[in-house]
């Protein structure tokens, strides 16, 4: 799939969803997945820290956060 297929088919599940949900409920749905885009960023960002020099990732450690 190409960049404007995908933008595209975003574009029309975005009009779809729209038409079907109230202005409430479209809020909530856009805050879903403004979370889940955020978090996915987070959980990306993180892997590419952790990477070390032969390009393997210590995704497997526990970190304790205080």
């Amino acid at each position: 799939m190409t960049p404007f297929e995908m933008t595209a088919l975003i574009t029309v599940l975005a009009n779809v969803m729209a038409e079907n949900l109230n202005s409430e409920q479209l809020g909530f749905v856009s805050a879903v997945f403004d979370q889940l885009g955020d978090t996915l960023d987070t959980i990306a960002l993180q892997r590419a820290n952790l990477q070390t020099g032969n390009g393997k990732q210590k995704e497997k450690e526990n970190v304790e956060l205080i």
